[in-house]
């Protein structure tokens, strides 16, 4: 018998993004795909009396028509449609997730859809099940997805079986909230090929009351951070090939209650410019540069922040998304995902993302 070791080959880096923009604004045929490799089509909804996908003559066009113009672009990115979202309602997909038969007709749909649209894959943002129960039956949903995609798959020789996801909590379980639950680690490593960790949204509006990082590596306060998210997974379990870190391509704002005091952490009053206090990093920079803002890379947490006058924003701009994919890497996780296209500033971030992620030998 030979002693020589068997060396597996490492699986190819996710460069995704989500694509939740109006076409009519910024259409697929904008994307810049040398930038990605998997391409998220962000979102559709099952019906909450059938569990299936009902894709109106409307929505059928704009699916045929992402999928359609991406795998024409040279080169061509995976795509895959994403389920669910932070709006929509998490009692569907409670009530789905725990009977046998909704989950069937779930699964059934959700794989006719891909394949009659052309799509590589699916993706679950279940936000979020909400007990250890549900838990359990994202569990069972995983294990019964798989095999039903493996089942699809064989009746066709040489027929890729279709990407199976998720986008789940930054934290492999919710230690800030009163109900203790945590992913399930096993049925995840053994059912998807990857899991999109939301490494944001940790400081926002909801809390006017002080500034913070909306996506900050480190925390020295708080396990409120993307190094702790990380590597709470790792720490589970979760094969590192099957961890994806996120990124955001937008800001928070707040109105500081003195702007002589203008560093992360201080006093506001309310939320700044933006949709709810919120601004894509496309308009961070239109605001910054004019207001002649004074923009600040905090290494401590590793984010970038920006004032001027009584208005803070905090954000990532490419030098904080270059030192995280640095982190990421060093962990040995798959890649990096962005929330959302359309929002970078002349594909700033992304082309800074891409090209900091180093390709094994």
């Amino acid at each position: 018998m030979s002693t020589r070791s068997v060396v597996m080959a490492s699986p190819p880096a996710v460069k995704g993004a989500y694509y939740s923009s109006d076409p009519t604004v910024f259409p697929p045929s904008a994307i810049d795909t040398s930038l990605f490799t998997h391409i998220y089509y962000a979102f559709l909804m099952p019906s909450n009396v059938t569990y299936k996908f009902e894709i109106s003559s409307s929505t059928a066009l704009l699916l045929l028509n992402f999928t359609t113009t991406l795998l024409h672009r040279s080169p061509p990115p995976a795509t895959l449609f994403s389920i669910g979202g932070g709006g929509s309602d998490s009692n569907l997909f409670s009530c789905m997730a725990s009977d046998t038969k909704s989950r069937k007709a779930f699964i059934t749909s959700a794989m006719d859809v891909a394949r009659k649209f052309g799509f590589d894959g699916m993706d679950l943002d279940w936000e979020y099940p909400s007990n250890p129960k549900e838990m359990k039956n994202l569990a069972l949903l995983f294990k019964e997805w798989r095999r039903a995609i493996n089942v699809e798959a064989a009746k066709e020789p040489g027929r890729a079986p279709l990407l199976l996801t998720a986008a789940v909590y930054f934290s492999v379980d919710f230690f800030l909230d009163a109900v203790d639950r945590k992913y399930p680690v096993r049925a995840i490593n053994q059912n998807l090929d990857w899991v999109n960790a939301m490494c944001y949204d940790y400081h926002g509006g909801w809390n006017t009351s002080i500034t913070g990082a909306p996506a900050a590596l480190y925390d020295s306060n708080s396990n409120v951070s993307t190094s702790y998210g990380l590597r709470s997974w790792i720490k589970a379990g979760v094969d590192r090939t099957k961890l994806v870190m996120g990124l955001p391509l937008y800001g928070r704002t707040w109105t500081l209650k003195d702007p002589s005091f203008h560093e992360i952490g201080s006093t506001a009053v309310a939320v700044g410019p933006g949709d709810a206090g919120a601004l894509t990093f496309m308009q961070v920079e239109e605001f910054n540069k004019k207001n002649g803002a004074i923009i600040v890379h905090d290494m401590d947490s590793v984010s970038t922040y920006s004032y001027a006058g009584s208005t803070w924003i905090g954000y990532d701009d490419d030098i904080a998304a270059m030192l995280k994919i640095g982190f990421a890497q060093a962990l040995g996780i798959r890649g990096y995902f962005f929330w959302s296209l359309g929002s970078d500033s002349l594909w700033k971030i992304s082309r800074q993302a891409s090209r900091a992620w180093v390709v094994g030998e």
